[in-house]
């Protein structure tokens, strides 16, 4: 079997695959933000705590009300996604026609204290949950755990639909043009105010929906989220704030980046998105895929 720069195959594949699914986790979350900023104009930092809160959803589904996986997949997110919708509406809509600094700030507030009463109840180690798809396909060059796969393809297609929803039918021709003229869509008898909540729903369950297929990948733990939440943030940032394709492409393209990091140059495998964004904003500061608004 060959070997790359010294490397062997089985070690380069199975460091891609991590990368994939890394990934994919990077994508969905990002996508989550990126509909948020995009259509709401707000820094939603309570992402990460709402992507825990997916995890933690299905884990409750399953061990206190006997859901499995499958179920947990429809329900976790729809929950979740309840919750924002609450909170958009005490909180956020507040803060539409601010500064974002005033919407960092609230929802960076508001995950601290969701991710301290998790914390308060659960600790801070994590909690198995069972594999709903065991077992693999041996490739000859690597073996394929058939979970790991389904995260890849399920993220990838949730992914898709989403750029599609949003930049190819007339409800995300709607979505658009009511974030910059909101009376210009109103006058045609569209609930706008309803729409915006609904849409800041969406995104958070898009969180939701990314913890419960990272829950049997990883421990469901309160820390997940905060773990997690920074380099969204980054992958955000380089594919360009609000950039539904950019944050899809730019997910998955730095999740492959920081695997094939981990075999080549390991050192600095937790600092390569972030040495990207910096050289992405010197050479165009509103990112890749973005436009300056």
């Amino acid at each position: 079997m060959f070997e790359l720069l010294g490397v062997p195959p089985q070690a380069l594949f199975g460091q891609l695959l991590l990368g994939l699914i890394n990934g994919a986790f990077y994508a969905m979350m990002s996508l989550g933000l990126a509909v948020i900023f995009g259509l709401l104009n707000v820094i939603n930092f309570t992402h990460g705590a709402q992507y825990m809160m997916g995890a933690f959803c299905a884990w409750m589904l399953l061990e206190w009300a006997g859901i499995p996986y499958w179920g947990a997949l429809v329900l976790a997110p729809v929950i979740v996604g309840l919750t924002g919708i609450v909170l958009e509406r005490l909180f956020l809509r507040r803060l539409y026609h601010l500064d974002h600094l005033y919407g960092l700030l609230l929802t960076f507030g508001l995950s601290l204290i969701v991710e301290g009463l998790f914390r308060r109840e659960f600790g801070s180690s994590g909690l198995p949950y069972g594999n709903p798809m065991p077992g693999g396909t041996n490739l000859g060059f690597m073996f394929l755990p058939h979970y790991r796969a389904w995260i890849i393809v399920f993220s990838l297609a949730i992914c898709l639909a989403t750029w599609f929803v949003i930049e190819r039918t007339k409800l995300g021709s709607y979505l658009r043009a009511a974030t910059e003229r909101p009376e210009l869509v109103q006058a045609f008898g569209i609930n706008v105010p309803r729409m915006i909540t609904l849409t800041y729903g969406f995104g958070v369950g898009l969180a939701a929906l990314a913890g419960v297929l990272a829950a049997p990948a990883y421990n469901v733990s309160p820390v997940m989220g905060s773990n997690l939440i920074i380099v969204v943030f980054a992958v955000v940032v380089i594919g360009g704030m609000g950039s539904i394709m950019g944050s899809i492409v730019t997910g998955f393209a730095l999740g492959i980046v920081e695997g094939l990091t981990k075999v080549f140059y390991p050192e600095a495998s937790s600092t390569v998105i972030f040495i990207v964004m910096a050289i992405v904003l010197l050479l165009r500061p509103a990112g890749l895929f973005g436009t300056q608004r």
